[in-house]
């Protein structure tokens, strides 16, 4: 069962001068996680705001849990959990006082929202900060109570809108044993995310999007794959970079790419473990001994730059450069 759907989903701002979404359309089964990963200005957080009825689209419809998000959204949002880029809280309130409040704000009675902070509190590991208003909180502690504040209704469908962004590598992990825990849990996830190992990590499944649009779908291994199979990677002295490049395109019957800066060999493989078994014995019996030799599959770095042409942050860098102007 298709807990999200979205289909030909439009939305322009500045009367028409930006357009955010260009007819996306994705959905998301029951029970799983679906990274949606982008860019800034990707589109990301148009599409999360739309199924979360904070937006409505130009054109296109839009469901959760089988309601349209236009048409019925005070029901959707009886089902369904937000956590945005930036923590949504009270600073001058304690982590409590927030999650109480925010129990009171979706109707909870006074026992009701206590007992549900408590257990929130507890769950995410901050019942003794508790108590501290949240300006004394560090990022992670911040990112995990808005987290918390999500889930007070236990909701069916989570929209997490770049849960780490900010985040130290610390912070990031933290934030991802969290995640594991409610995907355990049976919640229907949509994750969206600028970082690619994250959407490695906790993803069943992958939407890159890219000006607006699903450019591709799959799991990381089927996405990766259209990039291609493995490579081997091979470093070598100087003077032996002409010698070995020989050596691996005679071995190979493959034109390998070579980096002279870095004196790396790079040629794709097939039957990787052979390759590497050949090229290590011919290397041997030339007394060629590499600095370093692996067998590496496609990233998905290698495969947002094969699908769009450029990197991941070159979106954020000409944001960058429009607001200076």
């Amino acid at each position: 069962m298709k807990s999200v759907i979205a289909e030909n989903l439009t939305k322009t701002y500045r009367n028409g001068e930006v357009k955010a979404l260009a007819g996306l359309s994705l959905d998301v089964e029951e029970g799983t996680v679906l990274a949606v990963l982008g860019p800034n200005g990707a589109g990301k957080t148009t599409l999360v705001r739309i199924l979360a009825t904070l937006l409505t689209p130009d054109t296109g419809s839009a469901s959760v849990g089988g309601i349209d998000v236009v048409k019925n959204p005070d029901a959707v949002r009886q089902i369904i959990g937000l956590s945005g880029q930036y923590a949504a809280l009270d600073e001058t309130l304690t982590g409590w006082d927030n999650l109480t409040m925010f129990g009171r704000l979706y109707h909870l009675s006074g026992s009701a929202s206590k007992k549900r902070a408590e257990e929130l509190l507890e769950r995410f590991s901050l019942t003794e900060a508790a108590k501290r208003p949240i300006r004394t909180y560090s990022g992670g502690m911040r990112r995990r109570l808005d987290l918390a504040a999500s889930l007070i209704i236990k909701p069916k469908v989570l929209f997490l809108d770049e849960p780490t962004t900010g985040l130290d590598p610390r912070g990031r992990q933290e934030m991802w044993g969290v995640i594991d825990e409610l995907v355990k849990g049976g919640v229907t996830l949509l994750l969206t995310t600028q970082y690619l190992e994250e959407a490695d990590h906790l993803a069943d499944d992958i939407a890159v999007i890219d000006h607006g649009t699903v450019i591709a779908r799959g799991t990381s291994d089927v996405l990766k794959s259209q990039v291609g199979g493995e490579r081997l990677e091979l470093v070598v002295e100087s003077h032996n970079l002409s010698a070995a490049v020989a050596l691996v395109k005679s071995a190979l019957s493959v034109d390998p790419t070579v980096d002279d800066g870095m004196r790396r060999i790079t040629v794709p493989v097939s039957e990787s473990s052979a390759a590497l078994v050949k090229v290590l014995r011919l290397l041997d019996e030339a007394k060629i001994h590499p600095l370093d030799i692996a067998l590496k599959r496609p990233s998905l770095d290698d495969v947002f730059i094969s699908l769009t042409g450029h990197v991941a942050e070159e979106a954020v860098v000409e944001v960058a450069k429009k607001g200076r102007k």
